[in-house]
């Protein structure tokens, strides 16, 4: 019985030449298939670090190509992701005033209190209106006046609102006039760190009041701002970004007011990307 078994497990565990050279030479092709896969991504993953090198040293070497980049990072509706030296900048007025801006980052100043800029709304230009109003009837289009207020108070309009590219229309009331707000482009608290605290009151009142530095936008884009500066928040409303930033460098040179190294970072990355007027 043994005799008979031995030459069948013999034969059951012996393997064809031609079965063997089948299975040896799909092994081989697997490999081949395999080989050429790695050597493509090999070759993609070489020109792919090629093109980052490539992009590196034309990003240190050429100012243009900075320019370029950020024009097309603010025309797809994001902020530049990298800082810009203002040496770099191409010639412009807000360029110009952007290197006159002193930089300090460390400042003395003491707490901030809103009522240390005097009268929220007061009528500094002696036309009988607040300063709200006045910038209302400025903003808004389509206005219409409280009757016998000599045009001063708004009692509706529409906003195209410059922080959000949002439509609101305006209607003066207990529930509603919050919707639209005064907005400091150089809010009053970064002023006052940027040097406002050694103003006397008379300046400070004059500053909060400065209709240059004052636009009507969405009442809640406007608490999000809050009293940040440039490098902490720019408008939602990328296509507004350059003429914001150009607003803020000309308020700040304006008044005297100082910058950090970090605002006027971002200041100059922001300038890099706008299209030239």
């Amino acid at each position: 019985m043994l005799a008979g078994l031995a030459p069948r497990l013999a034969n059951a565990t012996e393997i064809s030449p031609q079965k063997g050279a089948q299975h040896v030479g799909k092994r081989r092709t697997s490999s081949r298939g395999r080989g050429r896969v790695h050597g493509r991504a090999l070759r993609i993953g070489d020109i792919a670090v090629a093109l980052i090198i490539i992009c590196i040293g034309s990003y240190c070497v050429f100012p243009s190509f900075r320019f370029m980049l950020g024009r097309l990072w603010n025309d797809v509706g994001f902020l530049v992701p990298h800082s810009v030296s203002v040496d770099d900048l191409p010639p412009s007025e807000a360029a110009r005033q952007l290197k006159a801006l002193t930089v300090l980052d460390h400042d003395d100043a003491p707490d901030y209190d809103r009522d240390q800029f005097g009268h929220a709304w007061a009528d500094e230009d002696h036309n009988g209106c607040d300063t709200r109003n006045d910038v209302l009837a400025r903003d808004l289009t389509n206005v219409t006046y409280k009757p016998k207020t000599r045009d001063c108070i708004v009692l509706t309009g529409t906003l195209d609102d410059p922080y959000t590219g949002s439509t609101i229309n305006f209607q003066r009331g207990q529930e509603t006039s919050a919707l639209v707000q005064i907005d400091h482009v150089v809010a009053l608290g970064n002023a006052w760190r940027s040097g406002a605290w050694q103003w006397d009151d008379t300046q400070r009142q004059r500053f909060g009041n400065d209709q240059n530095n004052l636009l009507a936008v969405d009442g809640q884009t406007n608490k999000d701002k809050g009293a940040a500066s440039a490098d902490k928040w720019l408008p939602p409303n990328a296509d507004f970004r350059c003429a914001y930033v150009t607003k803020q460098i000309n308020v700040k040179y304006t008044w005297g007011l100082t910058i950090t190294s970090a605002e006027q970072s971002k200041m100059a990355s922001v300038l890099a990307g706008c299209k030239a007027s």
